[in-house]
Protein backbone atom coordinates (compact mmCIF):
# COMPACT_ATOMS: atom_id res chain seq x y z
CA UNK A 1 0.00 0.00 0.00
CA UNK A 2 0.87 3.48 -0.79
CA UNK A 3 2.35 5.62 2.50
CA UNK A 4 -0.65 7.96 1.97
CA UNK A 5 0.70 10.39 4.69
CA UNK A 6 3.82 10.77 2.60
CA UNK A 7 2.72 10.84 -0.44
CA UNK A 8 0.06 13.97 0.88
CA UNK A 9 3.01 15.55 2.36
CA UNK A 10 5.42 15.34 -1.30
CA UNK A 11 2.05 16.23 -3.06
CA UNK A 12 2.00 19.41 -1.05
CA UNK A 13 4.98 20.51 -1.15
CA UNK A 14 4.91 20.21 -4.89
CA UNK A 15 2.07 22.33 -4.85
CA UNK A 16 3.88 24.72 -2.72
CA UNK A 17 6.48 24.75 -5.02
CA UNK A 18 4.59 25.35 -8.21
CA UNK A 19 2.89 28.24 -6.31
CA UNK A 20 6.08 29.79 -5.46
CA UNK A 21 7.52 29.46 -8.99
CA UNK A 22 4.38 31.61 -10.03
CA UNK A 23 4.45 34.14 -7.69
CA UNK A 24 5.93 37.53 -8.48
CA UNK A 25 8.52 36.93 -6.86
CA UNK A 26 9.18 33.73 -8.81
CA UNK A 27 10.36 32.26 -11.80
CA UNK A 28 10.42 34.45 -14.70
CA UNK A 29 10.34 31.61 -16.90
CA UNK A 30 7.35 29.53 -15.26
CA UNK A 31 5.11 33.00 -14.39
CA UNK A 32 5.18 34.28 -17.90
CA UNK A 33 3.53 30.69 -19.13
CA UNK A 34 -0.39 30.44 -20.20
CA UNK A 35 -2.48 27.23 -20.90
CA UNK A 36 -1.34 27.46 -24.32
CA UNK A 37 2.60 28.21 -24.23
CA UNK A 38 2.84 25.08 -21.94
CA UNK A 39 0.98 22.91 -24.68
CA UNK A 40 4.49 22.03 -26.63
CA UNK A 41 5.96 21.06 -23.61
CA UNK A 42 3.38 18.79 -22.25
CA UNK A 43 3.12 16.81 -25.34
CA UNK A 44 7.10 16.23 -25.75
CA UNK A 45 6.74 15.09 -21.84
CA UNK A 46 3.87 12.63 -22.97
CA UNK A 47 5.65 11.31 -25.36
CA UNK A 48 8.99 10.84 -23.06
CA UNK A 49 6.30 9.00 -21.06
CA UNK A 50 5.62 6.67 -24.19
CA UNK A 51 8.95 6.08 -25.03
CA UNK A 52 10.26 5.29 -21.46
CA UNK A 53 7.58 2.76 -20.91
CA UNK A 54 8.34 1.20 -24.78
CA UNK A 55 12.17 0.74 -23.57
CA UNK A 56 11.15 -0.23 -20.40
CA UNK A 57 13.30 2.32 -18.61
CA UNK A 58 11.26 2.48 -15.11
CA UNK A 59 14.00 5.43 -13.83
CA UNK A 60 13.17 7.45 -16.71
CA UNK A 61 9.59 6.66 -16.21
CA UNK A 62 9.71 7.77 -12.94
CA UNK A 63 10.82 10.88 -13.78
CA UNK A 64 8.46 11.90 -16.62
CA UNK A 65 5.50 10.80 -14.67
CA UNK A 66 7.19 13.66 -12.71
CA UNK A 67 7.28 15.70 -15.53
CA UNK A 68 3.64 15.64 -16.38
CA UNK A 69 2.49 16.03 -12.92
CA UNK A 70 4.47 19.51 -12.87
CA UNK A 71 2.09 20.13 -15.99
CA UNK A 72 -0.83 19.30 -14.68
CA UNK A 73 -0.45 21.24 -11.23
CA UNK A 74 1.21 24.60 -13.46
CA UNK A 75 -2.75 24.25 -15.65
CA UNK A 76 -4.10 23.81 -12.69
CA UNK A 77 -2.10 26.59 -10.62
CA UNK A 78 -3.20 29.26 -13.82
CA UNK A 79 -6.77 28.25 -13.75
CA UNK A 80 -6.64 29.27 -10.03
CA UNK A 81 -5.20 32.76 -10.79
CA UNK A 82 -7.55 33.34 -13.41
CA UNK A 83 -10.30 32.36 -11.07
CA UNK A 84 -11.45 29.16 -13.55
CA UNK A 85 -10.57 26.16 -11.13
CA UNK A 86 -8.02 24.60 -8.97
CA UNK A 87 -6.63 21.27 -8.17
CA UNK A 88 -8.93 20.76 -5.57
CA UNK A 89 -11.64 20.75 -8.12
CA UNK A 90 -9.66 18.56 -10.37
CA UNK A 91 -9.12 16.30 -7.61
CA UNK A 92 -12.80 16.03 -6.81
CA UNK A 93 -14.11 15.64 -10.19
CA UNK A 94 -11.60 12.97 -11.40
CA UNK A 95 -13.10 10.87 -8.22
CA UNK A 96 -16.38 11.29 -8.93
CA UNK A 97 -15.68 10.39 -12.34
CA UNK A 98 -13.96 6.64 -11.49
CA UNK A 99 -16.86 6.22 -8.93
CA UNK A 100 -19.13 6.86 -11.39
CA UNK A 101 -18.00 4.86 -14.30
CA UNK A 102 -17.08 2.20 -12.45
CA UNK A 103 -20.56 0.57 -11.30
CA UNK A 104 -19.29 -2.87 -11.23
CA UNK A 105 -16.58 -1.66 -8.55
CA UNK A 106 -18.20 0.68 -6.37
CA UNK A 107 -22.05 -0.45 -7.27
CA UNK A 108 -23.66 -3.44 -7.62
CA UNK A 109 -23.56 -4.34 -11.54
CA UNK A 110 -22.03 -7.13 -12.01
CA UNK A 111 -19.28 -7.71 -15.23
CA UNK A 112 -16.96 -10.53 -16.33
CA UNK A 113 -14.58 -8.90 -18.93
CA UNK A 114 -12.62 -5.85 -19.48
CA UNK A 115 -14.54 -5.02 -22.59
CA UNK A 116 -17.58 -4.97 -20.97
CA UNK A 117 -16.09 -2.30 -18.25
CA UNK A 118 -14.83 -0.29 -21.88
CA UNK A 119 -18.61 -0.59 -22.52
CA UNK A 120 -20.22 0.63 -19.57
CA UNK A 121 -17.25 3.41 -19.24
CA UNK A 122 -18.63 4.70 -22.85
CA UNK A 123 -22.21 4.11 -22.56
CA UNK A 124 -21.79 6.40 -19.14
CA UNK A 125 -19.54 8.83 -20.83
CA UNK A 126 -22.09 9.63 -23.16
CA UNK A 127 -25.07 10.09 -21.16
CA UNK A 128 -22.86 12.50 -18.40
CA UNK A 129 -21.64 14.60 -21.38
CA UNK A 130 -24.98 14.20 -23.22
CA UNK A 131 -23.66 14.18 -26.28
CA UNK A 132 -25.62 13.68 -30.05
CA UNK A 133 -23.11 11.19 -31.45
CA UNK A 134 -21.25 8.15 -29.90
CA UNK A 135 -18.03 9.47 -32.09
CA UNK A 136 -17.94 12.80 -30.41
CA UNK A 137 -15.11 13.10 -27.88
CA UNK A 138 -11.82 12.25 -29.98
CA UNK A 139 -9.89 15.01 -30.57
CA UNK A 140 -9.09 16.35 -33.69
CA UNK A 141 -5.72 17.03 -32.93
CA UNK A 142 -4.94 13.16 -32.02
CA UNK A 143 -2.56 11.43 -34.30
CA UNK A 144 -4.49 10.29 -37.27
CA UNK A 145 -3.98 6.47 -36.88
CA UNK A 146 -4.44 6.75 -32.70
CA UNK A 147 -7.54 8.82 -33.73
CA UNK A 148 -8.93 6.14 -36.44
CA UNK A 149 -8.48 3.39 -33.67
CA UNK A 150 -10.67 4.99 -30.90
CA UNK A 151 -13.45 6.07 -33.42
CA UNK A 152 -13.67 2.48 -34.23
CA UNK A 153 -13.21 1.80 -30.75
CA UNK A 154 -16.46 4.05 -29.92
CA UNK A 155 -18.41 2.85 -32.98
CA UNK A 156 -17.46 -1.31 -31.83
CA UNK A 157 -18.84 -0.37 -28.41
CA UNK A 158 -21.78 0.86 -29.94
CA UNK A 159 -22.43 -2.39 -31.97
CA UNK A 160 -21.82 -0.91 -34.97
CA UNK A 161 -18.77 -3.47 -36.06
CA UNK A 162 -17.30 -6.43 -38.22
CA UNK A 163 -18.27 -9.60 -37.48
CA UNK A 164 -14.95 -10.73 -37.40
CA UNK A 165 -11.59 -10.40 -38.49
CA UNK A 166 -11.77 -12.68 -41.87
CA UNK A 167 -14.18 -10.12 -42.58
CA UNK A 168 -12.10 -7.15 -42.59
CA UNK A 169 -9.10 -8.77 -44.16
CA UNK A 170 -11.87 -8.90 -47.53
CA UNK A 171 -12.14 -5.26 -46.21
CA UNK A 172 -9.32 -4.56 -46.88
CA UNK A 173 -7.93 -6.58 -50.15
CA UNK A 174 -11.28 -4.58 -51.44
CA UNK A 175 -9.53 -1.22 -50.18
CA UNK A 176 -6.33 -1.76 -52.40
CA UNK A 177 -7.75 -3.19 -55.39
CA UNK A 178 -9.82 0.46 -55.20
CA UNK A 179 -6.58 1.82 -54.95
CA UNK A 180 -4.73 -0.20 -57.26
CA UNK A 181 -7.74 1.03 -59.78
CA UNK A 182 -7.25 4.54 -59.09
CA UNK A 183 -3.89 4.70 -59.55
CA UNK A 184 -4.59 2.65 -63.18
CA UNK A 185 -7.25 5.91 -63.95
CA UNK A 186 -4.64 8.42 -63.04
CA UNK A 187 -7.12 10.16 -60.67
CA UNK A 188 -5.39 11.95 -57.95
CA UNK A 189 -8.23 12.67 -55.82
CA UNK A 190 -9.89 9.26 -55.97
CA UNK A 191 -6.10 7.73 -55.30
CA UNK A 192 -6.01 9.92 -51.51
CA UNK A 193 -9.49 8.96 -51.01
CA UNK A 194 -8.91 5.27 -51.61
CA UNK A 195 -5.63 5.77 -49.80
CA UNK A 196 -6.80 6.50 -46.80
CA UNK A 197 -9.72 4.04 -46.79
CA UNK A 198 -6.94 1.31 -47.43
CA UNK A 199 -5.13 2.76 -44.16
CA UNK A 200 -8.24 3.14 -42.02
CA UNK A 201 -8.95 -0.46 -42.89
CA UNK A 202 -5.27 -1.71 -41.82
CA UNK A 203 -6.44 0.04 -38.52
CA UNK A 204 -9.20 -1.93 -38.30
CA UNK A 205 -6.94 -4.83 -38.62
CA UNK A 206 -4.71 -3.63 -35.41
CA UNK A 207 -7.83 -3.30 -34.11
CA UNK A 208 -9.01 -6.56 -34.02
CA UNK A 209 -5.52 -8.20 -33.63
CA UNK A 210 -5.86 -5.98 -30.45
CA UNK A 211 -2.51 -4.33 -31.17
CA UNK A 212 -2.26 -0.15 -31.25
CA UNK A 213 -1.97 1.02 -34.86
CA UNK A 214 -0.14 3.75 -33.70
CA UNK A 215 2.83 2.12 -31.56
CA UNK A 216 3.28 -0.34 -33.98
CA UNK A 217 3.55 1.84 -36.96
CA UNK A 218 6.07 4.33 -34.52
CA UNK A 219 8.63 0.87 -33.83
CA UNK A 220 7.90 0.11 -37.87
CA UNK A 221 9.74 3.57 -38.24
CA UNK A 222 11.95 3.10 -35.88
CA UNK A 223 13.38 -0.33 -37.10
CA UNK A 224 13.45 1.13 -40.72
CA UNK A 225 15.79 4.17 -38.66
CA UNK A 226 17.99 1.38 -37.32
CA UNK A 227 18.33 -0.87 -40.65
CA UNK A 228 19.22 2.20 -42.69
CA UNK A 229 21.56 3.32 -40.69
CA UNK A 230 23.09 0.04 -41.05
CA UNK A 231 23.20 0.12 -44.30
CA UNK A 232 25.02 3.69 -43.88
CA UNK A 233 27.81 2.32 -41.50
CA UNK A 234 28.37 -0.86 -44.10
CA UNK A 235 29.36 1.55 -46.73
CA UNK A 236 30.98 4.28 -45.08
CA UNK A 237 33.17 1.19 -43.33
CA UNK A 238 34.15 0.67 -46.78
CA UNK A 239 34.33 4.04 -48.34
CA UNK A 240 31.41 4.17 -50.30
CA UNK A 241 28.54 6.66 -50.86
CA UNK A 242 25.50 6.10 -50.43
CA UNK A 243 24.15 7.89 -53.42
CA UNK A 244 26.73 5.72 -55.22
CA UNK A 245 25.52 2.23 -54.27
CA UNK A 246 23.03 0.83 -56.24
CA UNK A 247 19.85 -0.30 -55.37
CA UNK A 248 20.34 -3.86 -55.20
CA UNK A 249 23.74 -4.07 -53.74
CA UNK A 250 22.06 -1.77 -50.98
CA UNK A 251 19.11 -4.46 -50.49
CA UNK A 252 21.60 -7.60 -50.03
CA UNK A 253 22.93 -5.15 -46.80
CA UNK A 254 19.19 -4.64 -45.72
CA UNK A 255 18.64 -8.11 -46.32
CA UNK A 256 22.15 -9.25 -44.19
CA UNK A 257 20.99 -6.81 -41.31
CA UNK A 258 17.60 -7.83 -40.91
CA UNK A 259 17.88 -10.12 -38.63
CA UNK A 260 21.68 -8.76 -36.83
CA UNK A 261 20.99 -7.37 -33.13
Amino acid sequence: MVDKTKATKFFLELIDIVEKLRAPDGCPWDKEQTHESLLPYLLEETYEVIESVELKDWKVLNEELGDVLLHILLQAQIAKEDNKFNIIDVLENINKKLINRHPHVFGNKKIDKASQAKQNWEEIKHEEKKRESRLDGVPKTLPALLRAQRLQQKASYAGFDWDNLDSVWDKLNEEIDELKEAKILGLQKNIEEEMGDVLFTVVNVARFLDVPAEDMLRRANEKFVLRFKRIEKELGAKGIALEKETLEQMNKVWERTKNSK
